[in-house]
């Protein structure tokens, strides 16, 4: 599981996408799910971040989710017409 820090703002982006896409090599499942559920201080950059580390997991041919996303980065991500690229795990 990836596990998003509390804060993730654009700042903390490029930094946190690497650490996550070298976290993504190291999964063993075939589903990868991020974990958000830390995330107190963000802005739209999280859903660069999530997105990114989504591409990645399909190039490795890996099926990707979203544990406890905040409720306005929800939102946010209904608002930019991604939000079904982020689903909750099953």
């Amino acid at each position: 599981m990836l596990v998003l820090p509390a804060e993730l703002t654009q700042v903390q982006a490029s930094a946190c996408v690497r650490m996550l896409v070298q976290g993504l090599s190291l999964e063993t499942q075939a589903m990868v799910v991020a974990d958000a559920a830390a995330l107190t201080r963000f802005d739209s950059s999280a859903l660069a971040v999530l997105l990114e580390c989504r591409r990645e997991a399909l190039a490795l041919g890996k099926t990707f989710a979203v544990k406890g996303l905040p409720e306005r980065l929800r939102r946010l991500a209904g608002l930019y017409g991604v939000a079904e690229l982020l689903p909750q795990p099953a």
